[in-house]
């Protein structure tokens, strides 16, 4: 009896405690929304030093955007690597961003394509149009237009919140591969970007 009270204690505290944290990003998120950064800053730094990967990688964001802080792509990278150490795809995003363009890190574009690869696979949108990219040029990966059109097609169709600017740039990329590849080629990418699903890290 007392370790099933016990039980429904530690159940109870555990849920108020996720709304709570439920609660703070929400209001991280409104005042972020609003361009009240120092108070976004002060609640995802509280967040995120609670271990929420959504607060670490937004915190990097403000840090690696100079948002209500000073820039500081060092602090970036910290935050972004304990967001992404937890699977978070933004962090891993912006891990591969920052090998990409030398930031903290040596410029490495191997390094750059498995972190936006580990971030596209969970279907972040920024993170198939960089790899997309990665492929039609050769950067990190051998070139390949069949997976830099399935990457492509997957950034301009998948999401309809993305910048309708990013979406038009990803089937303008898109379409400018298509006249490299043969009509078997462009249907192989297509067969992939429709088989694609999202893969969750655990």
């Amino acid at each position: 009896m007392r370790r099933t009270a016990a039980a429904v204690i530690l159940i109870i505290s555990l849920l108020v405690s996720g709304l709570a944290i439920a609660g703070s990003l929400e209001d991280a998120k409104k005042a972020y929304d609003r361009g009240d950064y120092e108070t976004a800053y002060r609640l995802y730094k509280s967040l995120a030093e609670r271990g929420s990967p959504v607060a670490q990688s937004n915190l990097g964001l403000l840090y690696y955007n100079s948002l209500g802080v000073s820039q500081d792509y060092a602090e970036a990278m910290k935050w972004f690597r304990k967001a992404a150490d937890q699977g978070d795809a933004v962090g891993q995003y912006y891990i591969g961003l920052m090998y990409y363009n030398g930031k903290t890190v040596p410029q490495n574009y191997a390094e750059a394509t498995k972190w936006f690869r580990k971030a596209a696979d969970q279907g972040d949108v920024d993170a198939q149009y960089s790899l997309g990219l990665m492929y039609a040029i050769g950067k990190g990966v051998p070139q390949d237009y069949v997976l830099a059109y399935m990457w492509l097609n997957l950034a301009s169709t998948r999401d309809s919140a993305w910048e309708k600017e990013k979406r038009d740039k990803a089937k303008e990329n898109r379409e400018n591969l298509a006249s490299k590849l043969t009509p078997a080629q462009i249907a192989e990418a297509q067969r992939l970007a429709r088989e694609w699903k999202p893969k969750k890290e655990r």
